[in-house]
């Protein structure tokens, strides 16, 4: 069925609900609920969600804006605590623990810091061994929750709190790291990026094509931060 955003937006529920503490004009709420938009109604969710802004203002103990399940998990490990839920819910199947017909999907999301840096390791190795999982990388291109300082996803020449662009430096002196390559390298059956809010279409395609792709697949979607980039709350749908 070809892309159509007002009867998507219309007729898919919300799984991540409003009510969050994300700041105002983050881009990362509306890239979460464009991809979670393209899982099936019936089919379930398991979230796995890295230690970050996204993790710390949606789950906030008794209360959450998730409406599937939910694993907060630290910094380093969302790939991995991800593909042993899969793992676990495959062998359920297998003894007859859980229906064969009800499907799950296992999503883990996590930003810059949690991805590039941190987390790199359990995330290759999650994606080596091929775990039907898909993991979004919510890049802000910094690490915003804890005060804005470099992470190897910032941009060349970037201003951050550790890297102070000024008269005798220039900003972040080392250039980007390509995730994205890196996830290529792990010959995985689907990898893709993307600039999202101006163009949901292609988020929701690809969001879509990475969930329903068996194996392990891999997206790397830009998130905006209005404390790290610097614009008004108000300008993140403006194109």
């Amino acid at each position: 069925m070809a892309y159509n955003h007002k009867q998507i937006m219309v007729d898919t529920k919300s799984r991540l609900t409003s009510g969050h503490r994300m700041c105002a004009g983050c881009g990362a709420p509306a890239v979460a609920r464009m991809i979670l938009r393209a899982v099936k109604p019936e089919d379930h969710v398991v979230v796995s969600n890295a230690t970050g802004c996204m993790e710390v203002s949606t789950f906030l103990y008794p209360y959450t804006a998730w409406t599937d399940s939910f694993i907060h998990t630290a910094f380093e490990n969302a790939a991995a605590t991800l593909s042993g839920v899969e793992a676990a819910y495959k062998s359920m199947k297998a003894t007859g623990k859980l229906p064969e017909d009800k499907d799950t999907k296992f999503i883990a999301f996590g930003g810059d810091g949690g991805t590039y840096d941190i987390g790199l390791q359990s995330l290759s190795g999650a994606m080596e061994r091929g775990h039907d999982m898909v993991y979004v990388c919510y890049d802000n291109g910094a690490y915003m929750n804890t005060g804005i300082q470099r992470s190897s996803a910032t941009p060349k020449f970037a201003d951050t709190t550790t890297t102070p662009a000024g008269k005798v430096v220039p900003g972040k002196m080392q250039s980007r790291k390509d995730l994205t390559k890196i996830m290529v390298g792990h010959h995985l059956p689907y990898v893709a990026q993307t600039l999202a809010l101006n163009n949901f279409k292609d988020l929701y395609e690809k969001a879509e094509k990475a969930i329903y792709t068996k194996g392990a697949c891999f997206l790397n979607v830009m998130a905006p931060c209005p404390r790290g980039w610097g614009y008004n709350t108000e300008d993140l749908m403006r194109n």
